[in-house]
Order: C-alpha cells, then sequence, then structure tokens
C-alpha cells in the first residue's frame, strides 16, 4: 500500500549569492592571519608580563587561561553576530579593534603591572592578561565561526566549509607560533613584535574596507582608528625606554630568554647588566670586575672548598666574569650557555675573551648527560631573573653533575631561598635534595642577598683555602666577608627531595619568588 504521509525530503537552505573571488580568498588570507595573531598575543603576552611576575609557571597559566577562555567566549560571540548579520564589515570592524587594543598593551602595560604588583602572584599575573590580552583575543576568536557562515553557500556545503576554515586558521597558528618562537622573540623588541602584529590587523581590515566596504561612513571611521591607534603606538614608544636614571643605554636586544639591556651610568663607571628590565649584574669598568656580592662567592666559594681548579665547567655564562678570572688562574674552564645573545653581550660589553675559555651552546642538563670531561668544580649559575631552572635542581640533575665531577670536586650554586624566613620549602629542599647525592653540603649567604650552596663527595665539607679579601670589589666586600663568616642550617622539617617527576619549587617558592620579583621590579620602576 503507499504511504499517504511520505516523510518529507531533506531541505537545503536556499543557496546565497556567490561571492566574488577575490573576496573569497580575502577571508581565507584572513582566517590565517587571525589565527597567527592570536598565538602571537599568547606567547608574546607572557614574555611582556616577565619583566614585573616572572616567568614561572603562575604567568603562563594565566595567560594559557586568559587565552582559552577569550577563544570560547569569542567562538559563541561571533556566531551570534553572524546569525544577526552577515555583512563582513563587521567582521573586520572587530579585527581593526583587536589591533588598537594590542597596540594600547605596550603603553599601559608597565601602569597596569605595577598597579597590580602587590597582589599575590597568581592573582596579580591573571588579572593583568585579563586587562591587557582578553579584548583583542576575544575579539580575534570572532573570525572562525563568522567565516564559517560568510564563506558557506549551501547547507550541504557547510562541512567542507568548516573544514577549510579550520585549517587555514590551525596553519595560521602553527605559522604564528614558529614565526614568535623562532624569529620575532630571539630578533625584535617585545613591543615592535606587538605593533606589526596590530599593524598586520589593522592592514587587514583597511584593505577590506578599501576594496570591498567601500562607504564614505566607514572609511573615515577606519582612518580615524587607524591614526587613534598610530597616535596610541608612539606614546608606548616614549616609555618603553631605559630603567635607569642618568644612564645610558649602550645595547638593547631581545632574545629566546628574555629583552637584555646593557645601560651605562653617567655618574659612576658601573655598567648595569638586565634581562627583562632586572638587574642581573653590575660590571665595574674602571676596575673590570662585578661589584656584586654572587660573582664574587661563587668563584671564592671553588677556591675554598676544592683542593685544586685545574678543570672548571660553568652552567650560565652570564657577563663572564667568573670563567674569565678562572681561566686567567691557569683553570681550563668550559662554560654552558642556553643563550647565545649572551655571549657576545659579555665580549663586547664586558671584555671577555672568549678564546680563553670554551662555549657551547645548549642546555645545561643536556651537557651533563653528554659530556665526557671530569671537573674539579661545577659552578651551577643558570640564574635568570627570580629563579633557575628546575630542571636543573632535581636529584637527577644533581646525579648528572656528581658523574662528571672527580673525587674532590665541589659543585657551587647560586640561589635565591631566604634560610631567615621561618619554614623555608625552597631551601630545606634544596639541602635535602643536595644531601641525597653529596655527602656534604654547606650553605653560605646573607639575608636579602644570593644563597650559595656547596656540595662534595667529601664530608665533613670544610674550607681549604681562605679566600684573598683584598680582590673583592669594595662594594661587595662586607657581604662576601658576612656569607663567609656565615653558615646556614635549614629546618629539615620543612621541604622533600626534589625529583624530575615532582618538582613542584615553583609553586611552594613562590611567596620567596614573589618578593623578589617585587623588589627588583620596583627597583627598576621608569621614572
Amino acid at each position: 500500500m503507499k504511504n499517504k504521509h511520505p516523510l518529507p525530503a531533506q531541505q537545503e537552505s536556499p543557496q546565497q549569492p556567490s561571492l566574488p573571488r577575490g573576496l573569497q580568498r580575502f577571508l581565507y588570507v584572513t582566517a590565517c592571519i587571525a589565527g597567527a595573531a592570536v598565538m602571537i598575543v599568547e606567547i608574546l603576552g607572557a614574555k611582556m608580563l616577565a619583566p614585573y611576575f616572572g616567568t614561572s609557571h603562575f604567568v603562563w597559566t594565566a595567560q594559557i587561561a586568559v587565552t582559552l577562555a577569550a577563544l570560547a567566549f569569542g567562538y559563541y560571540a561571533g556566531g551570534r553576530l553572524v546569525t544577526r548579520s552577515a555583512r563582513p564589515g563587521r567582521l573586520y570592524l572587530a579585527i581593526l579593534i583587536a589591533a588598537i587594543a594590542l597596540v594600547a598593551t605596550v603603553a599601559v602595560r608597565e601602569w597596569l603591572a605595577y598597579q597590580l604588583l602587590s597582589l599575590p602572584l597568581p592573582v596579580g599575573s591573571l588579572l593583568s592578561a585579563v586587562c591587557l590580552f582578553f579584548i583583542p583575543l576575544f575579539l580575534l576568536a570572532m573570525t572562525s565561526p563568522f567565516l564559517v557562515r560568510v564563506v558557506a553557500q549551501t547547507l550541504a556545503g557547510v562541512g567542507g566549509t568548516v573544514g577549510r576554515v579550520s585549517f587555514v586558521s590551525t596553519l595560521g597558528s602553527f605559522l604564528g607560533t614558529a614565526i614568535i618562537g623562532y624569529l620575532l622573540i630571539p630578533l625584535l623588541p617585545n613591543s615592535t613584535t606587538m605593533y606589526g602584529t596590530a599593524a598586520a590587523l589593522a592592514l587587514l581590515s583597511g584593505c577590506y574596507f578599501l576594496f570591498w566596504g567601500r562607504r564614505a561612513g566607514a572609511t573615515i571611521g577606519v582612518a580615524v582608528c587607524i591614526v587613534a591607534g598610530a597616535g596610541l603606538g608612539w606614546y608606548g614608544l616614549t616609555v618603553d625606554g631605559p630603567r635607569l636614571p642618568a644612564g645610558e643605554e649602550l645595547y638593547r636586544g631581545n632574545s629566546s630568554f628574555g629583552m637584555i639591556q646593557v645601560l651605562q651610568s653617567q655618574q659612576v663607571p658601573y655598567r648595569y647588566y638586565l634581562t627583562d628590565y632586572l638587574i642581573q649584574n653590575v660590571y665595574d669598568t674602571s676596575r673590570q670586575s662585578s661589584t656584586v656580592m654572587f660573582t664574587w662567592m661563587l668563584e671564592d666559594l671553588a677556591r675554598a672548598y676544592t683542593p685544586r681548579l685545574d678543570d672548571v665547567l660553568c652552567i650560565g655564562l652570564g657577563i663572564g666574569i667568573v670563567p674569565r678570572d678562572l681561566a686567567a688562574d691557569g683553570a681550563h674552564v668550559d662554560v654552558v650557555e642556553i643563550n647565545p645573545a649572551v655571549v657576545n653581550v659579555a665580549r663586547t660589553w664586558f671584555g671577555l675573551d672568549t678564546n680563553a675559555i670554551s662555549i657551547t651552546i645548549g642546555d645545561g642538563r643536556w651537557f651533563l648527560n653528554t659530556t665526557g670531561r671530569k671537573y674539579d668544580a661545577v659552578i651551577l649559575d643558570a640564574f635568570v631573573g627570580d629563579g633557575s631552572p628546575s630542571h636543573l635542581m632535581s636529584r637527577e640533575a644533581f646525579e648528572a653533575v656528581r658523574k662528571v665531577l672527580k673525587p674532590d670536586g665541589t659543585l657551587v650554586m647560586n640561589t635565591f631561598v631566604d634560610f631567615d624566613a621561618a619554614g623555608d620549602y625552597m631551601g630545606a629542599s634544596l639541602y635535602k635534595t643536595l644531601q641525597s647525592v653529596f655527602p656534604g653540603v654547606v650553605v653560605h649567604g646573607v639575608k636579602s642577598a644570593n644563597t650559595l650552596f656547596v656540595a662534595s663527595l667529601r664530608s665533613p665539607l670544610t674550607i681549604l683555602r681562605t679566600p684573598d679579601y683584598s680582590r673583592v670589589h669594595p662594594e661587595a666586600l662586607a657581604d662576601v666577608k658576612a656569607a663567609f663568616a656565615r653558615t646556614w642550617q635549614p629546618d629539615l622539617t620543612r621541604g622533600i627531595v626534589l625529583t624530575d617527576d615532582f618538582n613542584p619549587v615553583e609553586y611552594y617558592d613562590a611567596a620567596n619568588r614573589e618578593r623578589l620579583r617585587r623588589l627588583l621590579a620596583m627597583s627598576m620602576r621608569h621614572v
């Protein structure tokens, strides 16, 4: 029997007017550029916050979380917007506003960071990421759902359109990640990269209104927005300068591990080495030596506790003073430095003779695992900003150090811990971790300054050679004498043995790092 109520055939939505071929291609270019911009902003945002909040997992967690939240809300808003009207001009206006918002991040980031610096590190970094980057990322995230609706001609073609737009957008994200990681961060200042990203987005928006969205009101509005963005960018450049009063900036360059500056004081013969606006060392150009305590302590502790210094490994070059002086006294010195930009700075501005030492560009842990040489001392000074890389402070890392040490060799390690604080977790954990590998461990330091660990297979670990204080710079002399005179004992009821599998250093040491980061950031506040 014939069915009296046949099922209705699947109906397709009416076919939309075909888009011009040039506009279709331009829309796919938009998806690619927007995808690239999202990844550039995500990675660059964390780098821009580093001078104020550091590079701990709190900062990266905040930046990633804000990016994902902005994408989620942006996808939803883009779908709602295109449902009301599929005019592409709405999308390109949103992209232009995103460009202006990115320009504004350079102008306001320092002011905003200092307003939030008094908050706990997780809260301050999260609020900074929200205020600076949520709006531009939210607006850029509207691109994909909007373009799917505009490009799709029929309901049956939606699947293919979604695939193509997603492919192009993800390809753009891949290209953006590669470009920011391998080219832009090492070669350009962060502000220049952010301005370049904003300019690309503004150009994209301007091209649409010039070729396809030509209306008198829209053209004038776009021109005004671009001029306003350029003015805001110029203002951002005026506040993005050296952080040393009465000082001359001799060098500024970005690197894969932060922005490097060399500043020369005009009042005293001191030259400052900074990464991400934070002072890492001070060099007296008249005496050709460091004025800070830890530089002298690294070298003098190695001399004091080691019978001989024929072969020395330095993990971290800094400005090269420690390996330079050790080599001048006849030691063979190998240096492993992860940041190639540091080598040129040390040679050009701090008088390092790179022919006197052997420099390997790479990670310290990798070098320890691959070298076949034995050393009298390993000096670990892989210190950037407010802490050392956690993968160099685990039991497995110290076991790798032990394997390259001679039987009576020593490890000297520069850190920031605070044994005067009740129950210092970081200091106790490092002490316990070193003791799990080395029988002899002693700690030297002064309050509110660097703390240095010395570890050896010899036990008890005693001073074999009295330091020559006549060599020490007058600025550092009092701290060096105090650090040698006092050994520290941690509260062993606190802390754990740190391992590669479980190394929560950044979490438990957040208060110490936060205090140090705030101190360093405030000392370099722009005046």
